[in-house]
């Protein structure tokens, strides 16, 4: 390309007063929190910040304890183990985002060093892209990122790549005022910074850099901070506020109740006043003891440990997590906004028919054959794309996708088409435009013994008019009936013809046209970006979920639709209402738009803040929305969902502004995230099922017994193990459950609703307080109603051995109860699925190990004694009815999964 000799470019003054002016050519990067800001972050749970809480109590109460009752350092271990809980919980989360992060941060780099072609003082010279500047003068060729926005002054046969921008992998661009498109997205003469060049050639003025790009300005709105509550941090914060009033009610009650008990029985007015306070601080102590027993330390760990876990999960199937709570928010999310192209289709423009008429079978090629020869040299001959074939398990085109598309069907008839470049030398070449609509080339075809051969393809209506006759004497009315009902599919139609031509006749091609009458029309060939062949599945499987999907893309209105027909999303009896363009959503008030928000189906010529206003109104409706994109211009909508999917190969824009990369670019993986997200909250549930039940039983059965017996009926270690040890591993038991495609079967929950249904309170209070019952009748049995026979009371002091046998046995119905909780909501008995569940089985094992271990070795620290073989077996055999209930029950109710919700009636609980 010649440089007009007015253009000159910048000086190296202006330059300098250019980025003083208007900045450098550099997209100001996200503000990183310090690794100690994210790690305070991490106690901002409600959970952990009742832990932080109960951990000062328990401090207090340990002090006073060592210090003033001169009791032994065994009462630290309390705290010690609240602290292990919190900190766990926190780290494990903590480690696991920096971990993703850093990976992500692997996948996502700028490079703002690259070459770029500018014309400074006169001359063309090479600056890296950060040094480009508003008013530079920069030469763009085919294959070439756009460093910076700017407008045309020159150009040649110029395609950009926008579908960064728009969903449009081929836009035509042009200086030329006649050549400009009303109904572009973005307007013809302008480009765009992170946008390519396809095809061509041309020389622009930069208007604007960095920040002030369009690509920059989506960034920005990328990083805004989206302060949106995810449905679990909603349901936790529910949660925090119902133990904390139910813990300090329970407190509360002890302080009452042993205040009045002790005034009734003679107290407070006969006795001193150190006793009084003596017994006052007990009390309080008690009472303090109770509301740290009530706090399920163990939540929080289950939930990060939960949380991690699928993070690396999701990781082996295509999903590379960021930011935890996206697994979980998964399983919650209403709707689905998703791009067109790269998404739903392949990004990769394919052959869908050729039907060259001259063929015996009209698309397969015949070696020798002339009519195949004369079709094999107008694909690969009359063309400037190539093939990159450096991975041998997937060719790529490069240049005009639609000419790629034509060299990749070559391909597949075993056809070199760089050999026939070879060996046919081109004579005369008039490129593709958008003002003649086709392209001619004419060659010396060898085939043909050095005849000279005009090959045309282009629009199909044009080059009729330039024919007198088409191969086998076909009527073209039947051809353009043919035509229309492929373009009716939203696929791109090319028509062929040639001539051959005499010797001495002079170049067909003169001023940028084609001088040639008497051609031969060929054939059509119909080309589409073909929809993954996993796609339509998954959308049909969203849809059964009770999931809405919507397409939100920057193509015309017949091509989303038409897209939106193949994967099942868009059928004839759809209204009017389901489709709009981007233009008549911005135009709508925020009333009209939101009504109209949850009847869209279809969204076609959107800009980025069209799709994010569509995010924002959704989700003030309270929809849970997730949004998946690989260009620039879905940023700003992933960055507003509650969770946003970006592409593998997607910009580093869509990339920063998401909480999940789909690595396999497939939409396929974003039902299997939806399937973990629902399958990680019914794990959640059940852990929340079990540890709530340890809590009641535990918290009931202290408290009651602090009334009438000065000798506790377990010590703070063995609440230690029961309520935070044994706790961490039935978290790590229930966590590593393996995901169910039947949750895909039900209807996505509601938002807002609590995590604990009413079902979950039935059996969380009604197991504990059976639990509590059959404890306190033993235990009130061995203090007051033993007897040696004759009728004589023995001596109320319960021994070592029968404390021990007592709390193993508490531990026991826990144990045993943990299976019930691993089949809840399931239909399930416990011990189905077992292969996948290995993992489950395998800590049940170390749980009950652990008991063991405890018992028989821990002395004084657990106040336990070893117990013998029998006594083992009968605790077994005594507390085992409690998982074997659970079973007969799963034998006689087998519910159906169809519209099944944790709140059915049908699903599993005792009473």
């Amino acid at each position: 390309m010649s440089t007009p000799h007015h253009i000159t470019g910048l000086n190296s003054q202006q330059v300098q007063q250019s980025r003083k002016q208007h900045g450098t050519n550099v997209l100001t990067p996200p503000p990183r929190k310090s690794l100690l800001v994210q790690f305070i972050a991490t106690f901002n749970d409600p959970l952990i910040k009742i832990l932080l809480v109960a951990l000062l109590l328990s401090i207090g109460i340990s002090v006073y304890e060592l210090l003033c009752l001169h009791q032994s350092a065994d009462v630290l271990l309390e705290p010690l183990g609240i602290f292990l809980a919190i900190m766990l919980a926190t780290v494990v989360g903590f480690l696991v985002e920096v971990n993703a992060n850093k990976k992500f941060d692997i996948l996502n780099k700028m490079h703002d060093d690259t070459p770029v072609k500018v014309m400074r003082e006169g001359k063309i010279t090479q600056v890296p892209r950060r040094d480009i500047v508003v008013g530079d003068v920069v030469l763009l060729d085919a294959g070439e990122k756009i460093p910076a926005d700017g407008v045309l002054l020159d150009s040649v046969q110029m395609t950009v790549d926008e579908s960064s921008f728009t969903g449009e992998p081929a836009a035509r661009k042009s200086h030329r005022e006649q050549d400009r498109d009303p109904e572009a997205t973005y307007p013809t003469h302008v480009l765009l910074r992170g946008s390519s060049v396809s095809e061509g050639h041309g020389m622009m003025q930069v208007t604007h850099v960095g920040d002030a790009t369009e690509y920059g300005k989506i960034y920005t709105d990328a990083q805004i901070e989206n302060d949106l509550e995810t449905p679990l941090m909603k349901q936790f914060d529910q949660l925090g506020r119902w133990i904390a009033k139910g813990s300090y009610i329970v407190g509360a009650a002890i302080v009452l109740g042993r205040l009045a008990i002790h005034y009734i029985d003679g107290g407070f007015a006969g006795e001193s006043l150190v006793n009084t306070l003596q017994y006052l601080i007990e009390t309080v102590m008690l009472a303090v003891t109770l509301i740290v027993v009530s706090v399920p330390e163990g939540l929080p760990m289950s939930v990060t440990l939960s949380l991690a876990l699928s993070m690396r999960r999701m990781l082996a199937s295509h999903n590379l997590v960021r930011k935890m709570h996206a697994c979980e928010t998964m399983g919650a999310t209403t709707i689905i906004c998703t791009d067109k192209t790269g998404t739903l289709t392949q990004n990769q423009m394919q052959v869908y028919k050729a039907h060259f008429f001259g063929l015996e079978h009209g698309d397969k090629l015949k070696s020798g054959d002339e009519a195949s020869i004369v079709v094999e040299h107008n694909l690969a001959c009359n063309s400037t794309a190539y093939l990159d074939t450096s991975d041998p398990h997937a060719t790529k085109a490069i240049g005009n996708p639609t000419e790629g598309a034509l060299l990749l069907w070559l391909d597949s008839q075993g056809i070199d088409y760089l050999q026939l470049r070879e060996n046919n030398q081109v004579e005369c070449q008039l490129p593709f435009s958008t003002e003649n609509k086709y392209m001619a080339t004419v060659i010396s075809c060898q085939a043909l013994g050095g005849k000279r051969l005009l090959l045309v393809k282009g629009a199909s209506e044009i080059l009729h008019g330039y024919c007198s006759q088409v191969v086998g004497g076909l009527d073209f009315d039947d051809i353009t009936s043919e035509l229309h009902a492929y373009q009716n599919k939203a696929m791109r139609t090319l028509g062929f013809a040639y001539k051959i031509l005499d010797n001495d006749a002079p170049c067909p091609i003169a001023d940028g046209k084609l001088k040639v009458e008497g051609m031969t029309f060929m054939g059509i060939v119909a080309i589409s970006d073909p929809v993954r062949s996993e796609v339509p599945g998954a959308i049909h499987e969203c849809l059964d979920a009770g999931l809405q999907v919507k397409i939100v893309t920057g193509d015309t209105p017949g091509t989303a639709c038409e897209i939106g027909r193949q994967v099942g999303l868009w059928n004839d009896d759809d209204s009017s209402e389901a489709l709009i363009s981007g233009e008549e959503f911005a135009a709508l008030p925020d009333a009209q738009a939101a009504q109209r928000a949850e009847k869209i189906k279809i969204m076609s010529r959107a800009r980025p803040a069209d799709k994010a206003r569509l995010v924002s109104l959704l989700q003030q409706q309270g929809e849970v929305v997730a949004v998946t994109g690989d260009g620039t211009n879905d940023a700003p909508a992933l960055n507003a969902a509650q969770v946003g999917l970006s592409m593998g190969d997607g910009t580093s824009v869509a990339k920063e502004a998401s909480d999940i990369t789909i690595m396999d670019n497939s939409f396929a993986s974003i039902g299997k995230a939806v399937m973990w997200g629902r399958s990680l909250y019914k794990n959640i549930q059940r852990f929340i099922l079990f540890q709530l039940t340890v809590n009641v039983a535990a918290s009931l059965l202290v408290g009651i017994c602090s009334f009438f017996s000065e000798q506790p009926a377990l010590t703070v270690t063995q609440m230690l193990w029961v309520n935070l040890i044994m706790d961490t591993f039935a978290a790590l038991a229930l966590a590593s459950l393996p995901p169910s495609k039947e949750v895909m079967l039900e209807k996505p929950r509601r938002n807002g609703e609590p995590i604990i249904t009413k079902v979950m309170a039935r059996f969380i209070f009604g197991v504990g307080l059976l639990f509590t019952i059959v404890m306190l009748g033993v235990f009130g049995y061995l203090l007051y109603f033993r007897n040696d026979g004759s009728g004589t009371l023995l001596s109320t002091h319960i021994s070592p051995t029968e404390m021990t046998m007592y709390f193993t046995t508490f531990v026991f119905l826990q144990f045993w109860n943990l299976f019930n909780a691993k089949s809840f909501d399931s239909g399930h008995s416990a011990f189905h699925n077992m292969r996948e569940s290995k993992v489950f089985f395998g800590i049940i094992a170390v749980i009950f190990i652990g008991q063991v271990l405890i018992v028989q070795f821990g002395g004084k620290m657990f106040n336990v004694v070893p117990l013998n073989l029998e006594q083992w077996v009968k605790i077994i055999v005594i507390t085992m009815p409690v998982m074997l209930v659970g079973e007969l029950w799963h034998r006689l109710h087998r519910p159906s999964r169809t519209a099944h919700s944790l709140d059915s009636a049908s699903s599993f609980h005792i009473f």
